[in-house]
C-alpha cells in the first residue's frame, strides 16, 4: 500500500515570518545606533565623520547609503505593501479600516504638533513630516521582547498600521520632498516604469527581467530630482504576485522569492548600516537651549505625544462608532501601549529629516536629537504601559 504523505507546509511570507522573530532585527538596529552615538562622541569621531564624507565615484559614502542602499529598503517596503494589500492582512476593506484610520490619525497629529512648535521659525516648517512615520523594526522588536504579554492581534494591528504609515510616508516624500525636476530624466524613468508594467501584464516572471531595468529606473530617478529611493517602491509594484483560489501566497511567486531574498540583507545589513551612518551626532556643546530648540522639541513631542494621541483616539473613535472591531483579546490599556510604541520613528524619520534639511548639518543634528529623544521616550513609556496592562477586552460599547 502506498503511503500518502501530507504536503509540506507552505513557507510563510517574509512579513509573517518576521512577526515570529522580529526582535533580532530591531536589536541589531538599536546596537548600530548606539555604536554610532559612541563613535560620534569619542576620540574616533573625526574618523567616523570623515568616512561618511569619503567619495566613492560620484557620491559620498553617506549618499551611497542613503540614496543607494536605502532603495533596497524601499523595495522591500514596496513588496510588503503590495503583498499585504493583494493577499494579506490588508487585502479587504474591513481589514484596512482600523489600521488605516489609526495610521491617518498617527500622521496628522504629530505633524500638527511639530508645526505648532515651529510656527515662529518658518525656515524649519519644512520638517513637519519628520515625526509622522513609525519604525516597524523597532516597534515590533519591542513587542517581541514583551512576548505573550501582548496579544498576537495587536502585533498584526501594529504591522498593518506601520505598513500604511510607510505608504503615507512614501507619498509625502514624493509630493513634498522632490527637488527641481528634470523632465527629460523623469520621462526616461516613466518609460522604464512603463516597460516594467508591460512585462508584468505579459506574464513575465523571471526576476532578472525586472531587476535590470530597475537599476536604470533608480539612475534615472536619481538624475530627475525625484528621490532615487522611490525607484524601489515603483519597481516593487511591478513584481508579479501569483495567487490562485485555494492557494494564495504561492511560495514560487516572483514577489515572494524576492521578498525572502531581500529580507535578511535589509533587516541585518542595510537598515543597521543606515542607522550607523545617520544616528551619530556629537553632543559636544549641546546645552539645554539646544535641546529646547523648535526642531528637536517639535519632533520629540510629535513622536511621543502626537503619535499616541493620534493613533489611540482615532482607534477608540473607530471602535466606539462601530466602524471597526478592536484587536481581539486586547484591553484598551494594551492598545494605548501600542499607540505609544508607534512614536518610535527612527529609520523613516531620520530619512525624511535628511530630505527636509539637506543643506544644513546643524538642523540635521537637531533632527537626530529630536528623533532619538522622541523614539526613546516612546519605547520606554510604551513598554511600561504594556508591562502594567492586561486583562479585559477592549470594547466600543458604552459601559
Amino acid at each position: 500500500m502506498t503511503r500518502q504523505t501530507s504536503p509540506a507546509p507552505r513557507p510563510l511570507s517574509a512579513l509573517r515570518a518576521f512577526l515570529s522573530g522580529e526582535a533580532s532585527g530591531g536589536i541589531v538596529l538599536m546596537a548600530a545606533a548606539v555604536v554610532a552615538m559612541v563613535l560620534a562622541n569619542s576620540p574616533a569621531a573625526s574618523g567616523y565623520f570623515a568616512l561618511l564624507k569619503l567619495y566613492l565615484g560620484p557620491l559620498s559614502v553617506l549618499h551611497w547609503i542613503n540614496d543607494g542602499l536605502m532603495a533596497l529598503f524601499f523595495l522591500l517596503v514596496g513588496l510588503e505593501i503590495k503583498r499585504e494589500f493583494v493577499d494579506g492582512q490588508l487585502s479587504t476593506w474591513p481589514r484596512r479600516v482600523l489600521p488605516g484610520i489609526a495610521a491617518a490619525g498617527g500622521m496628522i497629529a504629530p505633524a500638527v504638533i511639530y508645526v505648532l512648535f515651529n510656527m515662529a521659525t518658518p525656515a524649519t516648517l519644512r520638517g513637519w513630516a519628520i515625526p509622522t512615520a513609525t519604525d516597524i523594526a523597532f516597534a515590533l522588536g519591542v513587542l517581541a521582547l514583551l512576548g505573550s504579554r501582548v496579544p498576537v492581534s495587536l502585533k498584526i494591528f501594529l504591522t498593518a498600521l506601520a505598513i500604511i504609515d510607510d505608504l503615507g510616508a512614501i507619498a509625502i516624500i514624493a509630493a513634498f520632498y522632490t527637488a527641481d525636476l528634470s523632465l527629460a530624466w523623469l520621462g526616461a524613468a516613466i518609460a522604464v516604469l512603463a516597460l516594467l508594467t508591460a512585462l508584468n501584464r505579459a506574464g513575465v516572471e523571471r526576476l532578472p527581467a525586472y531587476l535590470l531595468p530597475g537599476l536604470f529606473l533608480w539612475f534615472f530617478l536619481l538624475k530627475s530630482g525625484v528621490h532615487a529611493t522611490l525607484a524601489g517602491v515603483a519597481l516593487a509594484l511591478t513584481i508579479p504576485l501569483r495567487t490562485s483560489p485555494g492557494r494564495p501566497d504561492d511560495p514560487h511567486s516572483p514577489l515572494h522569492v524576492l521578498e525572502h531574498a531581500l529580507h535578511p540583507y535589509v533587516a541585518y545589513l542595510i537598515v543597521p548600516v543606515f542607522g550607523f551612518a545617520n544616528a551619530g551626532v556629537s553632543l559636544a556643546g549641546l546645552d539645554l537651549a539646544a535641546l529646547l530648540a523648535p526642531v528637536p522639541v517639535g519632533i520629540a513631542a510629535g513622536l511621543f505625544l502626537g503619535k499616541q494621541i493620534g493613533v489611540f483616539l482615532t482607534t477608540w473613535l473607530a471602535v466606539r462608532l462601530g466602524w471597526a472591531d478592536c484587536p481581539e483579546h486586547a484591553s484598551w490599556a494594551q492598545v494605548y501601549g501600542v499607540a505609544m510604541l508607534c512614536g518610535i520613528g527612527f529609520t523613516m524619520s531620520l530619512f525624511i529629516g535628511l530630505l527636509a534639511f539637506p543643506a544644513s548639518e546643524a538642523l540635521q543634528n537637531e533632527v537626530k536629537v529630536g528623533v532619538l529623544m522622541g523614539s526613546l521616550a516612546s519605547a520606554l513609556a510604551g513598554t511600561l504601559v504594556l508591562l502594567m496592562s492586561g486583562g479585559g477586552r477592549a470594547s466600543g460599547r458604552p459601559a
